[in-house]
């Protein structure tokens, strides 16, 4: 699959977790009121980056992503240095 998206030195370009909108009793919820999920899968990364991989799912920082979208798709833009971990 080929990204739009061409990162530059650290940075990783993934696509974020859609947040569930529907609650175990099943009432749905609205966007406000769903907290956006810090899990993304990493689809490009910069040459600089070292300890990540095309195919990871990685937990990020609060606030420390660029939102991003192209061509109808959402994207988020975040350094190496803000990943927390890899999900496996």
């Amino acid at each position: 699959m080929s990204v739009p998206i061409k990162p530059l030195s650290d940075y990783v370009v993934a696509e974020p977790e859609m947040a569930t909108a529907k609650t175990a009793g099943g009432l749905y919820l609205p966007d406000s009121a769903t907290e956006k999920p810090k899990i993304a899968k990493v689809v490009a990364v910069g040459k600089a980056a070292k300890q990540v991989v095309v195919g990871d799912k990685i937990v990020y920082k609060s606030y420390s992503t660029t939102d991003v979208k192209v061509a109808g798709k959402d994207y988020i833009l975040v350094r190496e240095e803000d990943i927390l971990a890899t999900v496996k």
